[in-house]
């Protein structure tokens, strides 16, 4: 069951005593926040990673996208080595000679000309968020107080309290209030219902080009262009979560440049720290991003000489095009080998290059049960939503291992059916 280009199980295996053990200790002090397959991760190389017993894996989910270069990356390893032996933290409070670099070309990437550099998506979500209410405010001249944010529905941006409060997921949202006001919904991929919630206090429209925790849903073509739109025609800010979908994932720098798209904000993260460090980043110009004095938002490890090094080092790789064709190429591949399952366990499929949700007939098993599935044959996938999971394995997957993936959950699937 193990892929044939890929790496095999190891003879000598440590026996899975050792695995049970360390997922004790790990459940008996960590907070139960997550509910992992029950695999104990100890290094990786690529598209697979080798569990403490010996066992190796492909990696479909690539920490949600953050590893969208593969583990131990040899450039970006380098890179963060050099930066080690030099200095990795200085704080905001003196210059530090790896920021400018970062910021410059990472704002040559995005079209943009300025950078407010953050560590963890949720940071970069709530930068937004401030940055748009202050434009709002000083440029635009909502009266103080007033100003309204429209979101998705089915929107995922993170877990604080201010991004959780416009959540419309239970389990992210009950029992963690009094929420933070100032958030309008509507429903995902409707332009008119958006156009009908603009008012005159309304600042900016929040919107993911593609939802990924809710199952890779992707909007009609016309919808992002009309958001961009709408958003020209009322003065309101355009911010794009591309925290998930950008930086090569959808076989483009950004999803937002399949659909011609040019938001005012683009928020930034997982993949910009080449899964060595979190790095984060709101990017735009300097007539929304220039609003920011100095004092009123900060952040200690933000911009530090190792996330900017390592994150010169990840826009270098992005900037010859290289990522984004692989995959575009490999996600038309993809999407050809998933489609062929519909019918056969599988209800629906939704693909922008090498990210794929695919809906399990909920009459074959959950999500979280195929993945299980999935782990014994040696893929490791992530479900969401009860039958919907994802796979999104890192860019350097080859076309054999893409293959081999499909093949696995074709069999799950059959050995399913069979039961039935």
């Amino acid at each position: 069951m193990i892929s044939p280009t890929g790496p095999s199980t190891t003879e000598t295996a440590v026996p899975s005593i050792v695995t049970s053990e360390a997922i004790a200790r790990e459940e008996a002090h960590a907070a139960h926040n997550y509910h992992p397959l029950p695999i104990v991760v100890e290094s990786g190389d690529g598209a697979w990673v080798t569990a403490i017993d010996g066992r190796r894996y492909l990696d479909c989910l690539a920490a949600y996208s953050a590893v969208n270069f593969g583990h131990s990356h040899p450039v970006l390893l380098d890179a963060a080595r050099t930066q080690l032996g030099r200095i990795t933290l200085t704080s905001r409070a003196f210059h530090n000679d790896q920021l400018g670099p970062f910021v410059e070309s990472l704002a040559a990437l995005a079209g943009k000309d300025m950078v407010l550099p953050m560590n963890t998506g949720a940071e970069a979500v709530e930068s937004g968020l401030k940055v748009a209410r202050a434009w709002g405010y000083r440029v635009k001249g909502v009266p103080e107080g007033l100003a309204n944010i429209i979101v998705m529905g089915g929107n995922f941006h993170g877990r604080t309290i201010s991004i959780v409060s416009f959540s419309d997921d239970p389990t992210a949202r009950d029992g963690f209030g009094p929420f933070t006001p100032g958030f309008r919904t509507v429903p995902y991929g409707d332009a008119s219902a958006l156009a009908a919630a603009i008012d005159e206090n309304t600042v900016a429209v929040l919107v993911e080009p593609i939802q990924g925790e809710a199952g890779i849903i992707v909007p009609p073509a016309d919808y992002l262009p009309a958001v961009r739109e709408l958003c020209t025609a009322h003065n309101v800010l355009m911010i794009a979560d591309e925290i998930q979908s950008g930086l090569g994932r959808t076989g483009a720098t950004f999803a937002c440049d399949l659909v011609g798209v040019v938001p005012d904000l683009y928020l930034l993260g997982k993949a910009l720290g080449g899964g060595i460090v979190p790095v984060s980043a709101v990017v735009g110009n300097s007539e929304v991003l220039g609003v920011l004095h100095p004092g009123e938002h900060g952040s200690t490890f933000g911009g530090n000489p190792l996330a900017a090094a390592v994150g010169s080092a990840v826009v270098g790789m992005l900037a010859t095009g290289e990522f984004q064709e692989r995959a575009a190429d490999l996600g038309e591949r993809l999407a050809s080998r998933l489609n062929e399952l519909i019918g056969h366990g599988v209800v629906a499929v939704r693909t922008a290059g090498l990210w794929a949700g695919i809906d399990i007939d909920p009459a074959l098993a959950t999500g979280r049960e195929v993945c299980e599935l999935l782990m014994e044959r040696g893929v490791l996938a992530k479900d969401t939503h009860g039958s919907t999971i994802r796979l999104a394995p890192p860019l350097v997957i080859t076309p054999e291992d893409l293959d081999w993936a499909v093949d696995q959950l074709a069999e799950v699937l059959a050995a399913l059916r069979a039961r039935m």
